[in-house]
């Protein structure tokens, strides 16, 4: 009797250690999909759904052992969502192991400076291939009062699926660090982001940043209007929802609150989304007396600090003009 339980429990034994060795041998044999598949693993996606996306796309070859895998090594919890591609040969291990990391396909967005946020909100769909009124309503609920200024233009890394509050929020986040570093005062802040919204749409040259702040701190100091053309701009896209694209003379009288011909003081709102570079430019404007500044033809300006001196320099910017007209025809 004793001999008979010594056999059997041998080959029980035997069994076990053949079925684990094909086991084995499952885990670590590589598979490869017929073709180059992309799977994406949504957020809080189970061990079980994880498993038949890949098994459908054939990137593993059983869901079943796939998911006893990830039961032994107890990395259930721990398998990040995303978009996947898989190419070449690889084991279930090593599939396993992917996921665990977060080894995702990557993307990135570029958002220029000065930009409204409704053009922002519009380039970001466009881009991410995503629904502007989704990017609209989770705008809404972060900043349900005033979002304009509030976004930090720069390059931004996502994964898909692309989750767009946490990206907004990124953007958000980028500029509040920003502007900690400049001031702690939530009123000076926003002043700072107004002054630069205007430096951004007037200049895109580095070195003239502090100017063109130089002469807007000058010019409030002074109680004189701004009477800088992009407020105007802004404040007929604003109460009329378009811009025909060229401002006329019969625009800066428009008496919007942004105008800054028909109003002193900094407009109510920023006038688009300014870089970083303006921000700190707006915070410690040039140490400079300018009062006036006219495009100089070059893509630059020319500043000036007495009437007389600018208008000199819009005289030379009309001839310029002229030549240029002339030339083209």
């Amino acid at each position: 009797m004793r001999k008979i339980v010594l056999r059997l429990f041998a080959a029980a034994v035997f069994v076990m250690l053949a079925g684990s060795g094909w086991i084995y041998l499952q885990w670590q044999e590589e598979h490869a999909p017929l073709r180059p598949a992309e799977v994406v693993v949504p957020h809080g996606a189970s061990t079980i759904k994880i498993a038949r996306l890949l098994e459908q796309e054939n990137v593993i070859s059983s869901q079943y052992l796939f998911r006893l895998l990830v039961r032994l090594e107890g990395v259930g919890n721990h398998l990040s969502s995303g978009l996947y591609r898989f190419e070449k040969p690889t084991n279930m291990v090593a599939v396993i192991d992917r996921l665990r990391r977060g080894d995702v396909m990557r993307f990135q967005v570029t958002v220029p400076e000065g930009l409204r946020t409704d053009e922002v909100i519009t380039l970001l769909a466009k881009k991410t291939g995503t629904s502007e009124s989704d990017w609209q309503a989770a705008l809404k609920k972060l900043m349900p009062i005033e979002a304009e200024g509030r976004l930090l233009p720069e390059t931004y890394q996502y994964n898909k699926p692309l989750r767009i509050a946490r990206m907004l929020k990124s953007m958000i986040d980028a500029q509040n660090r920003v502007m900690a570093e400049l001031s702690s005062n939530v009123v000076e802040q926003q002043r700072l982001r107004i002054m630069a919204s205007i430096v951004e749409k007037e200049t895109r040259l580095e070195k003239e940043r502090p100017l063109v702040a130089a002469v807007i701190r000058n010019r409030l100091e002074k109680r004189m209007p701004l009477q800088m053309d992009p407020t105007v701009i802004y404040g007929i896209w604003k109460t009329t929802g378009s811009f025909s694209g060229n401002i006329r003379k019969k625009d800066l009288s428009a008496d919007t609150p942004w105008n800054t011909y028909t109003n002193r003081g900094l407009p109510p709102t920023p006038i688009g989304n300014p870089g970083a570079a303006s921000l700190r430019a707006a915070a410690a404007p040039a140490d400079s007396s300018f009062l006036f500044f006219v495009a100089d033809g070059t893509g630059g300006h020319q500043f000036a600090t007495s009437f007389a001196d600018h208008q000199a320099n819009v005289r030379r910017w009309v001839n310029i003009e002229r030549k240029n007209s002339r030339g083209s025809k």
